[in-house]
């Protein structure tokens, strides 16, 4: 970490400086800022909040009079990149630890580095600039590209391909076996070999503890540039699509297939065997059993269209007063029912009143 000068930042960024210059030492939210730190506001909503901070400068869509403003089109996205100028996760030392075990007969490309009881199986192929932290492991047959970055515990499973610039955090797994049993008729269940491989394009990130499966017969693939969170299970024969943001606890069964830039919020189940059309968003903790049209906001378990979901659970709280208010009704018609039959057909005054 160092400190920079806000018209360096904005130099670097590409951004337009609007105030005075300022040294740097970091980057905080408003709330936690410090003198000597930039901030960002990417919500209008949070607009009020600029006057209480402690910032030096901030990030905004357009010039504040209250603060040094680097002028964004898209703030959230250059605070995240002005991160990168004061941070940067320290690198693992250069070389191959001769506490790795590598298979004799696995191909790794130039730039490695590969930390103590880091494991590559036989005929692995590995592009260049490959990072593997202590215990991440690679089985048997995987090909993966440039720029692999795998984090302690991390696996690639026999004959998966990886793709360019993939990132697995902790635990996350490559081509686990699906789940896949054949039950016999004395109702025990014969475990089904998963055959297929698990395949992870270009430009994907698969944080802590989250699972591909392998197909049962051919692959399950998550396509270029797609976002998974924590905790999330991506079934058997599954295609998570470009892009797609993929939030923590969401489950997918098997042969899910989700389109370009799908959106799925957290605890969102997916029951397989359908497909989610591009740009979809599905909110969180709800159930997907049918196929979700392009474009298409969904709510509740069983989904439907979040604005009938709304008014939905707006009414929920109150269905025990509408029953009771629906069963007064009730009882107040057939009321003037029996009224109307025992004066010939015609309501008294007292009840019609």
């Amino acid at each position: 970490m160092g400190r920079m000068k806000l018209s360096e930042i904005a130099v670097r960024l590409g951004v337009e400086l609007a105030g005075e210059d300022r040294e740097i030492s970091g980057l905080a939210g408003m709330e936690q800022a410090g003198a000597d730190q930039l901030t960002f506001l990417a919500n209008p909503k949070y607009a009020h909040k600029v006057k209480n901070t402690a910032a030096a400068a901030i990030i905004a869509a357009q010039a504040l009079p209250q603060l040094p403003t680097l002028v964004s089109q898209n703030p959230y996205l250059d605070f995240a990149r002005a991160l990168e100028l004061f941070y940067r996760a320290p690198d693992l030392p250069e070389g191959i630890s001769p506490l790795a075990a590598i298979a004799a007969n696995a191909r790794i490309g130039p730039g490695a580095r590969i930390a103590p009881f880091a494991v590559i199986g036989e005929n692995v192929t590995l592009g260049q600039n490959a990072r593997l932290h202590p215990h991440a492991v690679i089985y048997a047959g995987a090909s993966v590209g440039d720029d692999l970055l795998m984090h302690s515990h991390a696996v690639i499973r026999e004959h998966c391909r990886v793709g360019n610039r993939v990132v697995l955090q902790n635990h996350a797994v490559v081509g686990a076996d699906g789940f896949g049993f054949a039950k016999r008729a004395d109702g025990s269940h014969h475990k089904i070999v998963q055959s297929g491989i698990a395949v992870v394009e270009d430009d994907v990130e698969i944080q802590s503890l989250s699972n591909i499966d392998r197909a049962t017969l051919g692959e399950t693939r998550v396509e270029r540039g797609a976002k998974i969170d924590s905790l999330v299970q991506v079934g058997h024969a599954s295609v998570v699509g470009q892009d797609n943001i993929i939030c923590a606890q969401v489950g997918l069964a098997g042969s899910s297939i989700l389109k370009k830039s799908v959106l799925l919020a957290g605890q969102a189940g997916v029951s397989g065997h359908l497909t989610i059309h591009d740009n979809a968003v599905v909110y969180a903790q709800s159930g997907i059993g049918h196929d979700v049209e392009a474009g298409h906001v969904v709510s509740g378990s069983p989904a439907f269209d979040y604005r009938d979901w709304r008014r939905a659970v707006t009414a929920f709280p109150r269905l025990g007063e509408m029953v009771r208010t629906l069963r007064a009704l009730e009882a107040r018609v057939q009321d003037l029912e029996r009224q109307k039959e025992n004066h010939g057909g015609q309501p008294s005054s007292e009840a019609a009143s």
